[in-house]
């Protein structure tokens, strides 16, 4: 066949980039187009995201194109983040910045939000978890601050849908994204409308597509400001996460994923939605995945915890970079500092996470961290205990035999991170590839263009495509050992404030 063209945006919570995808039939090959870094902006003690300086870089990455290589692109596929989204009003006026979900607004939402929807309703409704900055319990806030903002709305698009829509100028929500809401019932696959009502939130909301769906072409507004005289835009996996997830090239059915980034998303896959009291009590939740399946999986606080100190770090030693901190994390001391990655200390925007983690240690009876070593090896361990402590609750929700634990994402990267995970899950941990949000958008564009036929397929193209690394578990008894401290102090920080 025609080697075929695929452009992936993939559009993180702290960075950004564009990757292109060549398919020749057999196997991918990708290359980098443009890497651009993504922040909330601060104002007035509120966070929100810069779309206008997105949907910018957006178009450079398709200027960048057209220069280097020509003005025909075979399909351009946009990934995010979930849950947050865009108002739209009458003549489809933008209305304002979008929050950004670790915004403070929804702080206590959630306990007004249980009086007129219990928890269990909420959870047989939508099998989603928990999490205040959900977009429910965002839309809800504005509900009890009688925002003008959604009185006068028509239409809400989720961050993938709205750059969607000002290069085509089609509206609709895609599946995976429209799953991270709380507002989505997947076992009618449609909008939750018992939700709506009940809170009050106006039913704003857009027609559902599958991953693959093509949307449409350029605008020809777009197409003459870029020079791209034509390309269509194809749904992937939208939520970032989703489209991870496709790129697993997984064998079988008992294994589970980490995609590792900014936060870390533990789970497996599953044929139907996962909603039990054990779910619920667990506070897992059921994402869509590519081919009509879910992931079943828990939010961890990931890597932002290593990006915020470094932020500090970096403003010391500009020169300072990941491949430094992990040698440093090698070489420090195992054990000595341990933290419970999701305590509230640690989930809100702070000044200082360092100091978070240097308070936190200090009230939980351990010596106090001070170098970057101690603080990034604290920061390793936890979370490696915090995947395993995650992996049995889930083995006690589903108890079928996990053999492997592919991690894909930016934390893939990290192979201190990926060996202590090994240790203390006592399974292999498979890593790669690492670009797999935009390798997943790559092959669900080439499964709407009909020149791959499943997940399957594209899974075991993936596996000849690219390769991965395997790291064993090492030493397993001193890191069970080890856990049973973790869960020690976890217990003590419960009674920490934040």
């Amino acid at each position: 066949m025609k080697v075929s063209t695929s452009l992936a945006m993939d559009l993180g919570a702290g960075s950004g980039r564009s990757i292109l995808g060549r398919f020749d039939g057999e196997r991918i090959s990708v290359e980098e187009i443009h890497r651009f870094p993504n922040k909330p902006i601060s104002m007035l003690n509120h966070y929100y995201w810069n779309i206008s300086g997105l949907y910018e870089e957006i178009k450079t990455t398709l200027s960048l194109y057209s220069q280097r290589f020509d003005s025909q692109l075979g399909s351009f596929g946009i990934d995010t983040w979930g849950i947050d989204f865009c108002l739209l009003g009458k003549d489809d006026l933008i209305l304002g910045l979008p929050y950004s979900y670790r915004d403070e607004r929804t702080n206590g939402v959630m306990k007004n939000a249980f009086q007129k929807i219990s928890k269990e309703d909420l959870h047989r409704l939508t099998g989603a978890h928990n999490l205040r900055g959900n977009t429910i319990f965002q839309l809800y806030s504005m509900v009890l601050d009688e925002s003008p903002l959604l009185e006068v709305a028509k239409d809400l698009l989720f961050i993938p849908d709205l750059f969607n829509f000002l290069l085509t100028g089609k509206k609709f929500s895609e599946f995976t994204l429209a799953t991270t809401s709380q507002l989505f019932n997947p076992l009618t696959k449609n909008w939750a409308r018992e939700i709506f009502e009940k809170l009050d939130i106006p039913m704003i909301m857009q027609k559902i597509i599958t991953p693959g769906t093509v949307i449409g072409e350029f605008l020809p507004e777009i197409r003459k400001e870029v020079g791209i005289s034509s390309s269509q835009v194809i749904a992937p996996a939208t939520h970032d996460t989703g489209s991870a997830v496709a790129a697993i090239p997984a064998d079988g059915e008992n294994w589970a994923f980490i995609s590792s980034g900014t936060w870390s998303l533990l789970g497996i896959e599953v044929m139907r939605p996962i909603i039990t009291e054990q779910a619920l009590i667990h506070n897992f939740t059921n994402e869509g995945s590519v081919g009509g399946k879910f992931r079943f999986l828990k939010d961890i606080n990931g890597l932002w915890l290593l990006q915020e100190c470094k932020r500090l770090w970096n403003k010391k030693d500009k020169d300072l970079d990941f491949q430094t901190i992990i040698k440093a994390a090698l070489s420090s001391k195992p054990f000595k500092h341990l933290i419970y990655p999701d305590h509230s200390y640690f989930l809100e925007i702070s000044d200082n996470k360092c100091q978070d983690i240097i308070d936190f240690c200090e009230k939980t009876g351990q010596e106090k961290p001070s170098r970057i070593g101690e603080i990034s090896r604290c920061i390793f361990e936890s979370l490696a205990f915090r995947y395993r402590e995650v992996l049995e609750k889930l083995k006690q929700i589903k108890p079928e035999p996990i053999e492997v634990l592919h991690i894909v994402g930016g934390g893939a990267k990290n192979q201190a991170l990926n060996q202590f995970t090994a240790n203390a899950c006592g399974i292999p941990v498979v890593t790669g590839p690492t670009e797999a949000a935009s390798i997943g958008n790559i092959v669900t564009q080439e499964i709407g263009k009909g020149h791959i036929q499943s997940i399957k397929e594209a899974r075991r193209i993936i596996k000849k495509s690219f390769k991965m690394k395997v790291f064993y578990p090492q030493d397993f008894q001193t890191w069970a050992m080890a856990y049973k401290t973790y869960l020690k102090i976890k217990k003590r920080g419960e009674v920490i404030g934040s």
